[in-house]
Formats: C-alpha cells, structure tokens, sequence
C-alpha cells in the first residue's frame, strides 16, 4: 500500500495542535542511516488507510517528499473519545534485514469442525494475532489458521499450525508453543453442578415440617 508525507520542520505541543487543526497529522519515521525525520500527513488519506487491516501487517510505501521509502507502521495514537488520529510512527525498512512485527490470525471453518458440529462446541480464540520475524519480503499480511479439524476438548497450539516459509515465532517470555484456540462447550448457571458436599437446593413445593411442641 501506498500513502503520501511531507516533511515538517515545526516541532512541539502548539506545531502539533496547529497541525491537527488543519486536518494534518504529525508522525515520524525512523532507522536506517537516515535517523529520525519528522513528517506530516493528511488525516483523511491516514484514517481510511488505519482502517484497513492491510496497513497494518505489511511492507507500505511511503512517498515523502516526492521519493518513494518503504516503512513499517508501528504505532498509532487516537484521541480518546474522537475519531481523530494524532500521530503515527514508521519504521524504514531494509529488506536484506529481518523484521520484528505483529502479524493477524484469520480463523476459517470453525462451523465445519466437529467440535461445533457434533458436540454443540463454541471455538474460542486465545491468541487474535502473534509475534513474528522475517524478511521484509516474506512478510504476510495475516495468518491462516484452519479450525475444520477441532474435536470437543481440543486445544490448538502454534506448533499445530504451519507458519509461511521464511517466517519464524518471535517467543516472548519463554513460550515457545502458545495456546491459540479451544473448543469447549460453554456452561450456563442452570447446568452447574452443586459443588461436592453441598446441600440440594430446597423445593419451593415442598412443606414445612411441622414445629415439634414444647412442654
């Protein structure tokens, strides 16, 4: 995908406010030789591109300035109550080195795993997206993760799964096989079984024994 920057040389709060209020976004992109740069994009162009899952997990070409540059989005912030982006960081791209980002699962045929089928199974999704590294020309935009074969109980790892070639799990904190989906059948208040040991619940119906008398 391709989006349009211009360079900025105003910088802080009141540049930034500025900005905004002409319907342009501060963003910035670094790495490489280059070093950092501060830009400027256009809200309308930016907002619609946020909203594209594409943007997100892939190799963008940037045109700051009239030259092309790949880069790597790597974190947005919103306002907190308005559809309003207020700045944007990119990551330039060199693509003889690998890259380290977050790719989308995309689930598909969970109505036709018998989990679902057969034993009346809701199929839950752990993990929506996951950690990898590879080069930029192998990046994916999603990964598939096929739920056709989900029995009820069943617990799918990554290691279930086949990653795109060139593509690797970046482990974070010594999970090397994360737990991506279950299929369990989900428990309603009314199908609980009383706890062991405890009382059955009395009958409504059921009438009072009668006082015993006193003396």
């Amino acid at each position: 995908m391709k989006f349009n920057a211009v360079s900025r040389s105003e910088h802080g709060t009141s540049a930034s406010r500025r900005l905004r209020h002409a319907g342009r976004v501060p963003a910035i992109v670094y790495g490489g030789e280059a070093g950092a740069a501060s830009i400027e994009l256009d809200h309308n162009e930016i907002y619609h591109a946020l909203r594209k899952e594409q943007f997100h997990a892939s190799i963008l070409t940037m045109d700051l300035d009239g030259k092309s540059q790949q880069v790597l989005l790597r974190a947005v912030q919103w306002h907190p109550y308005r559809q309003q982006v207020l700045h944007v960081d990119f990551q330039r791209v060199d693509a003889t080195r690998a890259i380290n980002t977050k790719v989308p699962f995309h689930f598909i045929n969970a109505e036709a795993a018998p989990a679902v089928k057969l034993s009346g199974a809701v199929i839950s999704h752990v993990l929506t997206e996951i950690d990898i590294v590879c080069l930029p020309a192998d990046l994916p935009q999603f990964i598939e993760v096929d739920l056709s074969g989900m029995v009820l109980g069943a617990r799918l790892h990554l290691a279930d799964i086949a990653l795109p070639s060139g593509v690797a799990y970046a482990a974070r904190g010594g999970d090397t096989n994360p737990l991506i989906a279950t299929a369990q059948v989900e428990i309603g208040p009314a199908d609980e079984e009383p706890a062991e040991g405890a009382a059955p619940a009395a009958d409504a119906t059921t009438p009072e024994p009668p006082a015993t008398p006193t003396e």
